[in-house]
């Protein structure tokens, strides 16, 4: 997985917990929903970046 993938993948994930903390915080149900979306977004990044990885070594 390259370095900067990797970090584009955590830092989704990162801030979509955050949007998704302070949508329940304050009690704001779109914020959650894009919070939750951006998390997906960077969980399916590190998916794809993994998979790369696995024909790269073959």
């Amino acid at each position: 997985m390259g370095a900067d993938d990797k970090l584009e993948a955590k830092g989704d994930q990162l801030k979509g917990k955050v949007k998704e903390g302070i949508g329940d915080a304050t009690n704001d149900p779109g914020l959650q929903a894009e919070g939750s979306a951006e998390q997906s977004k960077g969980h399916l990044k590190e998916a794809v970046e993994k998979v790369k990885d696995a024909f790269k070594k073959d």
